[in-house]
């Protein structure tokens, strides 16, 4: 990112300078910007890979045939996606099938999701009121992964607690049943078959927001400069001095 190289850049030469603010104007910081020259092909790859990792199937396509962008086997995000939307939606069972459709190693060799994908059965069976259906799935299918794995076995019980009240909404482990707890398991079922598919599990494009804000941050201390505040838009505020 442009922006990101010039803030690096301004911190080193103002390290050199008196312990006095920088004043840099609108001019100045605009020019910067221009002498730093990006590749269109490097950001339709960030964009793209932000489509990608984020399962928008038909913007991907609709990206793809517009900018030109190297070939994507777009099925492997219509079928990512249909399991992520499966296990927000409670369907588990359905989501760990589709999951071994794809490739059973997965589940096979990552037993912390297979664990958090069992537990998830579970919230759903508890959240549905199939109390003894709960207990015997609990028992059959959690209770020995739990005894060779004390965070699994924690993990159970916390789970199981729920049991135990009749306002499971209030009870000390209501979170459980929240939705939050769907989209957790999901998006860690997501990068899973990510990771699997030799892709990156995490777009690039919110790492390198997160380094532009850690840039201003660090600038701040030294410089006025035209900054970015709202980064939905990207508007440069003129320094306020």
């Amino acid at each position: 990112m442009s922006l990101f190289r010039i803030f690096i850049s301004q911190l080193a030469e103002i390290e050199n300078m008196s312990t006095s603010k920088k004043v840099i104007t609108r001019e100045e910081w605009e020019k910067k910007l221009n002498e730093v020259k990006i590749r269109k092909e490097d950001m339709n790859k960030l964009v793209m890979n932000f489509l990608v990792t984020e399962g928008y199937v038909e913007a991907a396509e609709r990206f793809k045939m517009e900018s030109g962008t190297e070939h994507i086997d777009l099925a492997t995000i219509t079928d990512r996606m249909a399991v992520k939307k499966a296990v927000q939606c409670g369907n588990v069972e359905d989501a760990i099938e589709k999951v071994n459709d794809l490739n059973p190693e997965i589940l096979d060799t990552n037993p912390q999701l297979f664990f958090h994908l069992q537990q998830q059965r579970l919230i759903e069976l508890i959240r549905n009121g199939k109390v003894e259906e709960a207990l015997e799935f609990a028992q059959e299918e959690l209770a020995p992964r739990g005894e060779e794995n004390q965070s699994f076995l924690e993990e159970l019980e916390r789970t199981v607690a729920l049991l135990a009240f009749e306002d499971v909404n209030n009870c000390p482990v209501g979170e459980l049943l929240d939705i939050s707890q769907r989209l957790k398991t999901a998006s860690e079922v997501n990068a899973a078959i990510l990771t699997s598919q030799s892709h990156e599990k995490d777009p690039k494009l919110p790492s390198l927001l997160k380094m532009l804000i850690w840039a201003q941050n660090q600038l701040d201390e030294k410089a006025a400069y035209p900054r970015i505040n709202d980064l939905s838009t990207a508007v440069l505020e003129d320094p306020a001095v």
